[in-house]
This record gives C-alpha cells, sequence and structure tokens, in this order.
C-alpha cells in the first residue's frame, strides 16, 4: 500500500467539475495536481480560483496523475473515460456512466482488462438521509420516491429520467437486489424533443414495487423517499438531510401496541466530498469503489427501460 498522496486531476470544470476540484484539493491521502477544460478560460480560471494548475490538453493532465474526475458533458464521457483508462489511470465518472449502454458496457469491460478502478458518481449513496437511515434498512416491501427541481439549463442535454431520477434507480437497485421483472413509465416535455416530467413503477421478481417520479418543471427542489419494510417505515428528506423511522412496538402487559418515531441523523459532512474520499481510499487500498461502474451501468440499463417503455426516443433531447 502506498503512503504517498495520491495525484490526482479533474477533467471538465464546469458547475459540477468546480465542486470536484475544490473537494479533492482537501481529500486527505489526494494531491491535485490540475484540471483541464475544453474552454481554457474556464480551466484558467478555476486553476487560480483553486491555487492548482491549468493543463492545456486531456493528455497533458492525464501524464501527471494516476486518477482523475471526470466531469464533461454527458455525451463524451465515454470518450474521455476510455483515454483516462487507457493511460491506466483511476477514474471517477459522473452520473449518467455514459450516453448509452453500450458505451458503458465497453468503459466498464475497458477498466476490468486494464485493472484500474472505476467509479460511477451516484453522490446521493452518500447523502446524509441515507447515511443516518443506514442502521434501520432491512428488506423492503415497497419504495416511493420523489424527485422535483425548478427548470435550469445545466442537464438538460438529456432526458429528466437520466439527469435526475437515475440517482433514485440507483439507489432502488442497491436496495432491492433481485431482477427487475417488469417496468410501467410515462414521460412528457416542455418541448417534442425534451422529456422533463418522468414517472416510472418498477416491480421486481418478488413482487416489490418501486414507484418514482421526476420533475425539473417544479416550483421548488424536492427530495423525497419513502421505505416499507416488515419492520417499519422509513421517511427520507433528501434535501435536509433527516428523516424519520417509524415502527410498531408489541404492548406490554396488557397495554396498546405503541407508534415509535426514531428521528434520523448523521454528522454534517459534503455527500461529493465522502463520495471522492471513497474514491481516493478505493484506489489506495485497491479495495472494491462504493459505486462500481457495474453499479453505474445496472442505473443506466434500468433508466434506459423506463424511457422505452414510457416510448421516449430519443432519450437524449436535442437542444
Amino acid at each position: 500500500m502506498s503512503f504517498a498522496p495520491l495525484p490526482v486531476g479533474v477533467i471538465g470544470v464546469g458547475s459540477v467539475g468546480f465542486h470536484h476540484a475544490r473537494l479533492f484539493a482537501a481529500v486527505p491521502g489526494a494531491r491535485l495536481v490540475g484540471v483541464c477544460d475544453e474552454r481554457r478560460g474556464r480551466a484558467e480560471q478555476v486553476a487560480a480560483e483553486l491555487g492548482t494548475q491549468a493543463f492545456p490538453s486531456l493528455e497533458r493532465l492525464l501524464d501527471e496523475v494516476a486518477a482523475v474526475s471526470v466531469a464533461v458533458p454527458t455525451r463524451v464521457h465515454h470518450r474521455v473515460a476510455m483515454a483516462a483508462v487507457a493511460r491506466g489511470c483511476h477514474v471517477l465518472v459522473e452520473k449518467p456512466i455514459a450516453a448509452t449502454v453500450p458505451e458503458a458496457e465497453d468503459l466498464v469491460l475497458a477498466a476490468e482488462r486494464a485493472g484500474v478502478i472505476l467509479q460511477t458518481g451516484h453522490v446521493e449513496r452518500f447523502n446524509r438521509a441515507l447515511r443516518a437511515a443506514a442502521p434501520f434498512l432491512s428488506s423492503p416491501l415497497s419504495i416511493r420516491s420523489e424527485r422535483l427541481a425548478p427548470f435550469q439549463v445545466r442537464g438538460t442535454d438529456v432526458a429528466v429520467v437520466l439527469d435526475l431520477m437515475i440517482h433514485d434507480l440507483d439507489l432502488v437497485l442497491t436496495l432491492v437486489r433481485e431482477p427487475v421483472a417488469d417496468v410501467q413509465a410515462s414521460c412528457v416535455g416542455v418541448l417534442p424533443s425534451r422529456v422533463d416530467v418522468a414517472t416510472a413503477r418498477i416491480a421486481f421478481a418478488s413482487g416489490v414495487v418501486a414507484t418514482l417520479t421526476a420533475s425539473r418543471l417544479a416550483p421548488s427542489r424536492v427530495r423525497r423517499f419513502r421505505i416499507v419494510q416488515a419492520t417499519g417505515t422509513l421517511a427520507l428528506d433528501l434535501v435536509e438531510g433527516c428523516g424519520e423511522f417509524r415502527r410498531v412496538r408489541p404492548g406490554v402487559a396488557g397495554a396498546p401496541a405503541q407508534v415509535e418515531c426514531i428521528p434520523l441523523a448523521a454528522p454534517e459532512a459534503e455527500p461529493l466530498g465522502l463520495e471522492l474520499e471513497s474514491f481516493v481510499r478505493a484506489v489506495r487500498t485497491g479495495g472494491a469503489p462504493a459505486v462500481s461502474g457495474r453499479d453505474g451501468l445496472a442505473a443506466l440499463d434500468l433508466a434506459f427501460r423506463v424511457l422505452d417503455a414510457a416510448g421516449c426516443t430519443p432519450a437524449f433531447a436535442t437542444a
């Protein structure tokens, strides 16, 4: 095991990539070498703000690092991540892992052949509410999620299923580790080429059902996640990072049963920072990443099944 700081870089420093670079600079065991972006001026601006180096090309950055975050537009995830894998670099790629399932499969296999870590940036795995709920999670009977956001231009190059709902698809697949038996869905958009609101009903082999809604036309930001289990119910607010667990306690000595409500809380921490720490730890120890490339592939595949069930094509909105 190496104890030298891991040299890391960030490819793409838009609104998301900037925060990758900002937080990498403080991750224990990592050393931010620099950033690159096809907009040279943007890379230089971010580098100056964070006290690091702006590289003139992807190739020059890859010469100097052992691991990278890929935060470029989804349509070029595959090309950029494959270039890093080909140079033997470990890669954290923002969600969705790629623009298409075949691209994702190609990337996963390439990383496995190269023996490098490939982590997918499903940052909700590190949400404070999910971390607080972990001790109470058991086999779900049903799941319901709402992920609503006001309209903004960023992210509209992809359907809302790939922009927002895919977070909850990943969480559902993590909680219900069994084959998907049926997918039903509906999608609408404000423009013919866009998918801005989507609802999906996903049934699993055992009968567990997950119902998910995603919208980027809402008046305010809402991220609710509810789980019904044999042991009780969890109601999570992923925006506030909190929730509650309700369970029925049997009565004692003839007393009636009571509903017990347990508030859920976990230590404050920036989810993206925890995600980057987990990536660096996996690279330095050779352990499995918290969200593997195959996890990202599974979430992407299910997202396309949702779009197909709704009859929504193409999945990627045109500008």
